[in-house]
């Protein structure tokens, strides 16, 4: 099964500075940034896919307040060096969309602070307001935020796409297991050339 163009909605997720750049907040932090820079270009052709097939394009951004009260137990236990290396701070060029991927007018942008894109957003009015049925998932990094809004997806009956080559997670096991764990409940799992494919977008 792949993704039609006239019910369906790209979300690019955390495709930002802080987590795919070196100078970054998470390479700052000691996470190998490297293993997620190869999403990009994968990313950027899903988007270009889409604008040509008019599909929606949602692009997520993981931000925190400048005092870090919006972070949680993240911040405050599980990962406190977030909030000593300033990551992702609202306004922030750590913060914003890498370049590659600056969305354009037209665009969806939604700011989240927790892993899911639905928790505490208002992702499923647009959706609703979008006439979405199909929702077409790429970004960063597989095993949290990606398969927590998969995984949210799902629960809300929408048929979802995890576009596995457009993924990417600082460890290669968590980033497997992930895949096979969406792809046995939670989602169809699909490649970049596919999607290109049924878009009918493909050189």
């Amino acid at each position: 099964m792949l993704p039609g163009t006239k019910h369906s909605a790209l979300i690019v997720i955390d495709m930002q500075n802080g987590f795919c750049n070196k100078g970054g907040s998470c390479d700052r932090i000691g996470l190998p940034v490297e293993r997620l820079a190869p999403a990009v270009e994968p990313c950027r052709r899903l988007v270009a896919a889409a604008r040509s097939a008019g599909v929606p394009i949602i692009f997520t951004r993981y931000v925190y307040r400048a005092d870090f009260r919006d972070g949680g137990l993240l911040v405050e236990e599980l990962m406190p060096a977030l909030r000593e290396h300033n990551a992702l701070v609202v306004g922030s060029e750590d913060a914003a969309i890498v370049p590659a991927l600056t969305p354009q007018p037209g665009d969806y942008v939604l700011d989240k602070n927790r892993p899911s894109s639905f928790y505490g957003t208002p992702l499923e009015s647009w959706l609703k307001g979008l006439g979405t049925q199909e929702l077409v998932v790429c970004g960063v990094t597989t095993n949290c935020c990606v398969e927590t809004t998969v995984r949210d997806a799902s629960q809300r009956d929408i048929r979802t796409f995890v576009v596995e080559d457009a993924t990417a997670e600082f460890d290669e096991e968590r980033h497997n297991v992930a895949l096979r764990s969406m792809g046995m409940l939670f989602a169809h799992t699909t490649r970049v050339a596919d999607v290109e494919k049924a878009w009918g977008t493909a050189s």
